[in-house]
């Protein structure tokens, strides 16, 4: 009897030592497929910025050479055909290095030489394909960028070495940060990663007239004025702004540094008990943003009555002189563009944003950045063609019903001003804006007039 009992406690025993083998196994198995699946894992996160790092290498290449030929084509046609290859290729390399996991602040440079050569070399093709010879000042910016294009291509080849050699990882450097970047290049260099920025320290940006102007780069805000506010002054300005009779409860979310315009910003309750939001800049104390939530019930008002309801709102707030463009209207809400006017010319880049109830026009939001960005009173005496001579550039196929003056931004953040001509062929509305110092055909328009508003596209 105690022999059976013997073998019955062996046999459990040695039932349970081969669990705990077998569990191990398991254990040891599933390790070797995790660190199996992560080292594919990493080597194809390598291969993909390998990928990414000897695009951006070729691509700049293209971009030297391209910059070289611009320097000494002397047709138009030809001209054009080298500017658009640049803007293609710099384009291009702008890509890729976006993909490489170093954070944007290091880069800051040399991202923004690769988008003023995209942008700069897109206008200047523009001037060739007008048949415009380029002039001694482009020439010379032209000869700037290819300097700075042949730092950053022997930049890009020295880190070829280094990461050739093994000495740049791109899976650590993303554990590591980018700092370790410029630490893991070569220091025996000078063309090292280390020194890019560096080489990069005195470009600060071409200063020419065109399509592609000087501000482009710059962080100043024209429409930004007065001295830095503390967070008391600007509660008192939010209180003036919104109205302190409708104000019940208000409460500050704290100074906001790490946007495009730094602000204190407050939440409020009001007499009502709906919530409403405000933002003021820290400098000068300049209205950002409101917003003001609020059921709207009915529609009473007009789209006239409430575009005065939006004008009367900004004038008393000390936005004169701005006039509706368009708007559009949804669930009991209209919301209007105004643009200032100087002069009879309207600034469509000086915009802002007035949200009207319809059921009693009352104000539930503002947004003002285009304004604080660009507002500053412009020199309009480039006026080199009469507005006879502009409607003879327009299809004859137009029927002008209203002309004016215009001032309008391009898509490299410049401004262009122009005569804006509103007219229909058949049944379709247009804008067409014709420089007022060239006659060039800038931008078309087409105003669709739709159920819930006045827009452009």
């Amino acid at each position: 009897m105690n022999k059976i009992k013997d073998w019955v406690n062996r046999l459990k025993k040695g039932h349970m030592l081969s669990v705990i083998g077998v569990f191990f196994l398991i254990i040891i198995i599933l390790g070797i497929f995790l660190y199996r699946s992560q080292a594919k894992a990493k080597q194809t996160s390598e291969n993909t910025y390998n990928m990414a790092f000897y695009e951006l290498v070729d691509y700049v290449g293209n971009v030297e050479t391209y910059l070289a030929k611009a320097l000494i084509s002397t047709t138009p046609e030809h001209g054009a055909e080298t500017l658009t290859n640049l803007w293609r290729e710099a384009n291009m390399a702008q890509t890729y290095l976006s993909r490489l996991p170093i954070e944007t602040q290091e880069l800051e440079n040399t991202q923004k030489f690769l988008n003023q050569v995209s942008d700069y070399s897109y206008s200047l093709s523009r001037k060739n394909i007008y048949n415009e010879a380029l002039s001694d000042e482009d020439l010379k910016n032209l000869e700037e960028l290819h300097s700075y294009s042949i730092e950053l291509e022997n930049t890009l080849n020295q880190l070829s070495e280094d990461i050739n050699s093994g000495r740049i990882k791109w899976g650590e450097l993303a554990d590591k940060g980018s700092k370790a970047f410029a630490q893991e290049v070569s220091t025996t260099s000078n063309d090292g990663f280390s020194s890019l920025e560096e080489n990069f320290h005195e470009y600060s940006g071409l200063i020419y007239d065109g399509a592609f102007s000087e501000h482009l780069t710059s962080q100043e805000k024209k429409g930004l004025t007065g001295e830095d506010i503390d967070e008391e002054t600007a509660k008192q300005k939010a209180q003036e702004f919104f109205g302190q009779d409708k104000i019940k409860e208000m409460q500050s979310s704290g100074l906001t540094e790490n946007s495009t315009i730094p602000a204190y910003n407050f939440t409020i309750t009001t007499e009502d008990d709906n919530q409403a939001t405000i933002s003021i800049s820290q400098k000068g104390g300049h209205i950002i943003y409101m917003n003001y939530n609020r059921d709207v019930n009915s529609e009473i008002l007009t789209a006239e009555e409430a575009d005065q309801k939006g004008k009367e709102y900004l004038e008393a707030r000390g936005f004169s002189n701005m006039k509706e463009t368009y708007y559009l209207k949804q669930e009991g809400i209209m919301t209007i563009n105004y643009a200032y006017v100087q002069n009879d010319v309207v600034m469509y880049p000086d915009l802002i944003k007035v949200k009207v109830a319809l059921d009693n026009g009352d104000i539930l939001g503002v947004e003002t950045t285009g304004y604080l960005n660009n507002h500053t009173e412009r020199n309009l005496a480039n006026v080199k063609i009469s507005i006879d001579e502009a409607k003879k550039t327009l299809n004859n196929r137009l029927n002008i019903e209203s002309q004016g003056m215009a001032v309008i931004p391009t898509e490299w953040q410049s401004e262009i001003l122009c005569y804006e001509f509103k007219g229909k062929v058949q049944d379709t509305e247009f804008l067409v804006y014709i420089n007022a110092e060239n006659g060039r055909e800038e931008d078309i328009l087409v105003i669709k007039d739709t159920p819930n508003g006045i827009l452009t596209m």
